[in-house]
């Protein structure tokens, strides 16, 4: 198992980490199989979608904040229920087939650590299964 850092900035924010991926599956050698990539985060997700046009990430973290707004109706007394909502809708983790020492993504599809509850440091888990 590999653990990477991921530094968010914002209180919501999408950030890239393909290529964090990329540079893990190339480092270990293994040729096919799958990648599975974890996040440990209860306020963090992991996703995957478009990642050439940056309103993508924009709509969705505006729509997210529409449906689960920061609020004081919550129960939860951090003041984070929002970010624990919309983590656990996105998902805590995705598995991504590996082909040639290459994650098998489509033309505009990248990984993106989702946090929803910055800025902070982030540990993100990656496993390499053969197969």
């Amino acid at each position: 198992m590999i653990e990477i850092n991921v530094k968010t900035s914002y209180r919501q924010q999408m950030i890239d980490i393909t290529g964090d991926l990329d540079r893990v599956v190339k480092n270990s050698g293994v040729e096919d199989g799958v990648v599975v990539i974890f996040n440990p985060h209860t306020t963090g997700a992991v996703t995957i979608n478009e990642g050439a046009d940056p309103a993508v990430r924009e709509d969705i973290l505006e729509i997210l904040s529409k449906q689960y707004p920061v609020s004081s109706k919550y129960r939860h007394m951090e003041g984070n229920s929002d970010a624990h909502i919309k983590a656990a809708i996105i998902g805590s983790d995705r598995t991504v087939i590996l082909k040639d020492r290459k994650l098998v993504l489509g033309t505009w599809q990248k990984v993106f650590f989702c946090e929803f509850d910055g800025p902070r440091t982030r540990k993100i888990y990656i496993k390499i299964i053969p197969g």
